[in-house]
C-alpha cells in the first residue's frame, strides 16, 4: 500500500503561509523572468488562467478581478518543501521525494486505520507548516497518484466527485461499486504515465476513461500502446510494478541554463553569467559525487525578439576529471570566447557538464605541472567542501567565483523578478517580525 501526498497549488501556498491576506485572493507565481504563470490559486484557476499562459495575457486581471502576480521565490519554495516532506515521512517507514510538491510513503506494515492516519498527518502538516495537502491511498504507486487526484478534484470541484474523498482519499476502502464509479468519472488522461499522444490514442479507440482503460486486456495494450503502458495498467489492477525509489541514480548530464532579464551584447557580463551557471553546476556535480571531463557552453539569441539570430555552443574537453569549480569555471570562460559574437543581444546562455563519472575514479597520469615542491592538488576536494558548506549555510552566493561578479547590482544578466517576496526562512534579514 503506497500514499501520495501532495501540496495544493504549492507554491501559491507557500506565499500564502506569510502572507494571509492573499487567501481568498486570486494569487499566480511567475516563472523565470516573471514569463507565465506557473502556480495559480483556485480562484485564479476559476478566472480561466491557464498553467503556462504568458503574464502579458493576463496582466489586465489585476485590475479587473484583483489578481497578485508574484516572482518565484524558489529559496523558500526549497526550504517549506523540506518541512513539508519531513512532516509527511510520519505516515510511513518509507518515503520517496519525487518532486518539490510530492512525496511517495510506503504504508507497509503500518497498523490501524489507514485513512484516519492520512487525515492527522494532513491536519499536522498544515498546523506545522501552514501548507494544505491531499492524500491518495492505493495498493500501487499509480492508484495511489489517481487517488490523489481525486482528492484534490473533489476539494476543488464539489459534485465532481463525492465529498467524501476530499482531502484524503483511501481506494482501498471503497467498495467496488464506489471505485467503478470513481473510475468511470475519471479522464484517461488522468492516469499517471498516459500523456498526451497516448491519450489521445485512447480516446481515438473510444477509450474515453479510467474505466474504460481498466475493461482492456493486457494482450492488447501491450500490442497497441507498449510494454510501459501494461505496466500501467497491471499497476491500476493492484499489481505492484514500480518500487519505491530510496535512492535516484546519479544524473549522467547536469545542466544549468537561463534567461536574461534583458538582451545582452558584451562580453564581459555574459562571462559573469556562464561562470555562475558552471559554479551552480558544479555544486550539482559535487552532491551526486561526479566528476566530468566536458564543458558545454552555448549562448543564443531569442527567437521572439526582431534582431540577427544567433546560436552556437562548444564542449571544452577537460585534461582529467575534475568536481572544481575553478577548473570548470575556466572551461566555460575558454568556450564562450570562442563562440561570441558582437553585435547580437544575446536572451539565454547556460552550461552543461558531460561524460560524469564517479568522484572516487581517479585518472594516473604524469603530472607534469608540478614540481616536488609545490603541495599536490589534494586539497581541492577539501576547498569545494568549504565552498560548498558556507554556502548552504549562510545562503547561495555568499562565498563564489570573482568572476560572476562581485556585486548584484553589476549582474546586467540577472533574471527580472520585479514581484519577488522575502526569503523568510532562509535569509536573516527577511525574517518576518510580529508586532505587538
Amino acid at each position: 500500500m503506497y500514499a501520495l501526498i501532495d501540496g495544493n497549488n504549492f507554491y501559491v501556498s507557500c506565499e500564502r503561509v506569510f502572507r494571509p491576506s492573499l487567501n481568498h485572493t486570486p494569487v499566480v507565481v511567475l516563472s523565470n523572468n516573471d514569463g507565465c504563470a506557473i502556480s495559480r490559486s483556485n480562484e485564479a484557476k476559476a478566472l480561466g488562467v491557464a498553467m503556462g499562459e504568458p503574464f502579458f495575457k493576463i496582466a489586465d486581471l489585476q485590475q479587473k478581478a484583483g489578481l497578485v502576480a508574484l516572482s518565484a521565490n524558489f529559496a523558500l519554495y526549497g526550504d517549506m518543501s523540506q518541512r513539508m516532506m519531513t512532516v509527511a515521512a510520519g505516515l510511513g517507514p518509507e518515503q520517496e521525494i519525487y518532486s518539490i510538491d510530492e512525496s511517495f510513503v510506503s504504508l507497509a506494515g503500518v497498523q490501524g486505520d489507514l485513512l484516519v492516519r492520512a487525515r492527522r498527518v494532513r491536519e499536522r502538516i498544515l498546523q506545522w507548516t501552514g501548507l494544505p495537502t491531499c492524500i491518495g491511498i492505493g495498493e500501487t504507486k499509480t492508484l495511489a497518484k489517481l487517488a490523489n487526484h481525486m482528492a484534490k478534484t473533489a476539494e476543488r470541484k464539489p459534485g465532481v466527485y463525492p465529498s467524501d474523498i476530499a482531502q484524503v482519499c483511501h481506494l482501498g476502502a471503497l467498495g467496488a461499486q464506489a471505485r467503478q464509479a470513481l473510475y468511470q468519472a475519471s479522464d484517461v488522461g488522468e492516469i499517471w504515465g498516459v500523456g498526451r499522444r497516448i491519450g489521445a490514442r485512447l480516446k481515438e479507440a473510444q477509450i474515453n476513461t479510467v474505466w474504460d482503460f481498466l475493461q482492456l486486456d493486457a494482450s492488447i495494450v501491450r500490442q497497441n500502446f507498449g510494454v510501459v503502458l501494461e505496466r500501467t495498467w497491471r499497476e491500476l489492477h493492484g499489481t505492484p510494478c514500480i518500487a519505491l525509489d530510496h535512492a535516484p541514480a546519479n544524473k549522467q548530464e547536469i545542466a544549468c541554463t537561463r534567461s536574461f532579464g534583458q538582451g545582452i551584447s558584451t562580453l564581459e557580463p555574459l562571462i559573469q553569467a556562464v561562470c555562475e551557471f558552471a559554479s551552480r553546476a558544479g555544486e550539482k556535480l559535487r552532491r551526486q559525487h561526479s566528476c566530468t571531463s566536458q564543458v558545454l557552453v552555448f549562448i543564443r539569441t531569442s527567437p521572439f525578439r526582431e534582431g540577427p539570430r544567433y546560436s552556437q555552443s562548444v564542449v571544452i574537453p577537460l585534461r582529467r576529471p575534475s568536481a572544481n569549480t575553478a577548473d570548470l569555471v575556466s572551461a566555460a570562460t575558454a568556450g564562450l570566447q570562442l563562440i561570441y559574437k558582437s553585435g547580437y543581444q544575446f536572451a539565454k546562455a547556460g552550461v552543461m557538464l558531460l561524460d560524469l563519472s564517479a568522484d572516487d575514479l581517479h585518472q594516473g597520469e604524469l603530472d607534469l605541472e608540478e614540481t616536488r615542491n609545490e603541495a599536490p592538488s589534494l586539497q581541492t576536494p577539501k576547498l569545494m567542501h568549504a565552498l560548498d558548506t558556507l554556502n548552504q549555510r549562510y545562503g547561495r552566493g555568499t562565498l563564489g567565483m570573482a568572476s560572476t561578479g562581485l556585486t548584484e547590482r553589476s549582474r546586467l544578466w540577472s533574471m527580472r523578478q520585479e514581484r519577488l517576496t522575502p526569503q523568510y526562512t532562509t535569509a536573516w534579514q527577511d525574517l518576518p517580525i510580529a508586532r505587538a
